[in-house]
């Protein structure tokens, strides 16, 4: 039976439950655009990608005249989306894989081919907008230290698989809550490659990509995560194709998006830009050379004259 156990998790469930801690006004006053003096509050979850993301929404919003409040870092897909739901947020970026599995309550298997269309018209009918996607994937991955792969011959997560079912002893992986609980994470991938871990070693995600090989033989990774590199990581190979596409999408209730259809003229030329090239980068700048995001977000803007 596979063990579970928590090493180093940071945050609480405190931070889970209370949207107050999360964030604060990010002290803009609005001013001239085509969103002048409109009241925006942007949320995003707990990882570094979506807190570059939320930076990259809240910096365009503003140039565009709107005051922002920040609601950055609430923990679990489940808790920003409730509050969306609840007009406690705005807008945050989500998943299409969040949304198609977790949200909408489909299952991994029968995916659609065009996974975007079918999530922004089933999700509709819940009065939420999906803007069009931006042109980056950040899937979910199995990974394990280079040197254990190399040793092994580990490059598909069939072939770790196999390994796990020769060395039970030795199949051990780091994950975040999240990843352990959902039926596109831990529970699915295990059923659809055969496999079992003989430990889970629960921790905050942003604690997983210097414990591979430390704390777990194997992690959960998000394939546009700079420390995959900075790590000396190798991503294993989904070759059963089980992980859904992830493509990043601004999300919003179709009330604010009828409000301010500007918002939507204001993402689409931002999410083109945002390439799985260019989320990779941006992440890396925050995890391996610790510039805090709202810098990398307005230097990125700015740079490719998004924003003034």
């Amino acid at each position: 039976m596979t063990m579970k156990r928590n090493l180093l998790t940071a945050g609480g469930l405190a931070l889970a439950l209370t949207l107050g801690a999360c964030g604060s006004s990010s002290g803009g006053d609005g001013g001239e655009g085509p969103l002048a003096d409109a009241d925006l509050t942007v949320g995003s979850k707990e990882f570094t990608e979506s807190h570059v993301l939320a930076h990259i929404a809240m910096a365009a919003l503003e140039d565009a005249g709107a005051n922002i409040s920040d609601q950055t870092g609430i923990s679990g897909s489940a808790t920003v989306r409730e509050a969306l739901e609840t007009e406690e947020i705005d807008l945050y970026w989500d998943y299409t894989g969040t949304g198609w599995v977790n949200i909408l309550g489909n299952t991994t298997e029968n995916v659609p081919d065009d996974l975007y269309a079918a999530v922004a018209e089933a999700d509709a009918e819940n009065g939420i907008a999906w803007l069009e996607p931006a042109n980056f994937e950040n899937t979910y991955r199995l990974a394990t230290s280079a040197g254990f792969a190399d040793e092994h011959g580990l490059v598909t997560t069939s072939d770790a698989a196999e390994f796990m079912s020769e060395n039970p002893g030795e199949s051990s992986i780091c994950a975040a809550a999240e990843f352990i609980n959902r039926d596109d994470g831990l529970p699915g991938v295990e059923e659809a490659y055969g496999m079992e871990f003989s430990e889970i070693v629960e921790l905050d995600l942003n604690l997983i990509y210097t414990q591979v090989g430390e704390s777990c033989e194997f992690g959960e990774v998000f394939s546009t995560d700079a420390r995959i590199v900075s790590n000396d990581l190798l991503v294993l190979e989904d070759d059963k194709d089980f992980f859904v596409e992830y493509a990043g999408v601004l999300t919003l209730r179709q009330e604010t998006l009828d409000e301010f259809p500007e918002i939507e003229e204001i993402f689409d030329p931002i999410s083109q830009a945002l390439t799985n090239e260019v989320m990779t980068d941006l992440n890396g700048q925050v995890d391996n050379d610790g510039i805090d995001p709202s810098k990398v977000a307005e230097e990125w803007l700015t740079d490719n004259g998004f924003i003034g």
